[in-house]
């Protein structure tokens, strides 16, 4: 729990493979039980995110900015092609916010859009789509030379070939071709132009979703990024510190791991603070 300027003031501790979903409700009830039914707002990634726990705050009248998943970033293509009302809010990072799709106004949304992610996203799927064509054009070419009586175990291998690379298998379609005996000859392989053109403008783009009123995106945004503020918290703990808990076994050795993670923020957001006081910049 932080306040708005991102200074920590509170954590609760999860036992270990805990979903990250089914932890919602509880964590709701919780902080209201300890810290009273308070105008926070719960922000969440999308791996915490569900209908369910969407209803479940509503319910409380509790207000929320969550992740969304990728696929639903293609009801907004219109926005996002759009070349105006984007803020910029630093460098090679900017947002929007736009309405929801079907009408509604209890919610609004803020696409978001980073150069930076767009390169990192592109290169990534790039390499995929040739390391699955790739093992593809091979089969291929070893059918032709030599065709399989059983086509189902070639299904099979195409099918692991496919689950190895998700992001590349929704650009392409793929046929075992098959003579009169049923013996597989090789494959058909189709490449989807139009979903290669939408993976282009999607790249490095990603979409928030809130029922707030707040109407400046920008500050929606830095609400959200600090969830990548506690993650950090984490790193620096782990890695600069040198505090990886690989070896915790017991109960109290966690916690107390987790107590310096939580100092170790709290003494970063103070110092981060100042220096932007002082007109000296983030840490």
């Amino acid at each position: 729990m932080v306040t708005p300027e991102g200074l920590p003031i509170g954590y609760e501790i999860f036992a270990g493979n805990t979903a990250d979903v089914s932890t919602v409700e509880e964590m709701v009830e919780l902080m209201e039980k300890k810290y009273g039914q308070a105008q926070r707002i719960w922000v969440m990634d999308r791996g915490m995110v569900s209908e369910e726990n969407i209803e479940f705050l509503r319910a409380r009248e509790a207000r929320y900015l969550v992740g969304t998943p990728k696929s639903q970033l293609q009801r907004f293509e219109a926005q996002l092609l759009e070349k105006e009302n984007w803020v910029e809010v630093r460098e090679g990072v900017e947002v929007k916010l736009v309405p929801h799709p079907d009408g509604g106004t209890s919610e609004q949304y803020v696409l978001c859009r980073s150069s930076a992610r767009r390169q990192k996203e592109a290169a990534m799927l790039e390499l995929a789509r040739q390391r699955l064509r790739a093992q593809l054009d091979k089969t291929h070419a070893t059918l032709q030379k030599r065709p399989a009586r059983d086509a189902g175990l070639i299904e099979r291998r195409i099918g692991r070939w496919l689950g190895r690379f998700p992001s590349a298998e929704r650009l392409l379609s793929v046929v075992v071709e098959r003579d009169a005996d049923g013996h597989a000859t090789g494959l058909k392989i189709t490449e989807h132009a139009e979903r290669s053109a939408w993976a282009q403008h999607a790249h490095g783009a990603y979409l928030l979703r809130t029922n707030c009123t707040e109407k400046d995106p920008a500050q929606l945004w830095r609400w959200y990024m600090q969830l990548s503020q506690a993650e950090d918290a984490f790193r620096v703990s782990k890695s600069d510190l040198s505090l990886r808990p690989v070896f915790h076994q017991k109960t109290d050795r966690v916690a107390a791991h987790i107590l310096v993670c939580f100092l170790t923020l709290a003494l970063w957001r103070t110092l981060e603070m100042w220096m932007r006081g002082k007109g000296l910049g983030n840490c």
